[in-house]
């Protein structure tokens, strides 16, 4: 194949994908990712040569990362469930709940 056929393809590649960004059907803002220590190339050398190093960067991000608290029975319902009875009567859950 010709030089300019693999310029052509590679133009479409990022065409498409520019295409289905703009869609939503892929999201590359990396907006979901965070900040951590021990990513990437690092970590991998980190996890190879520096295990204990590795471990503790593990342990590390597991104890920032806090877990939701848990409710309290003076919490109340919180507008998930309507306590009156009446499912209109506030700005409570709209959706079902199946236990």
């Amino acid at each position: 194949m010709e030089w300019w056929g693999w310029l052509l393809i590679a133009a479409g590649a990022v065409a498409l994908g520019a295409i289905a960004q703009r869609a939503g059907w892929i999201d590359l803002s990396g907006g979901g990712r965070r900040g951590g220590s021990g990513g990437g190339l690092v970590g991998i050398g980190d996890e190879v040569f520096n295990p204990t190093r590795h471990e503790a960067s593990i342990e590390l991000d597991r104890q920032t990362t806090l877990p939701a608290p848990a409710p309290i029975p003076g919490d109340g319902d919180l507008g998930v469930i309507q306590v009156d009875g009446d499912p209109d009567a506030g700005d409570g859950y709209r959706g079902v709940i199946r236990l």
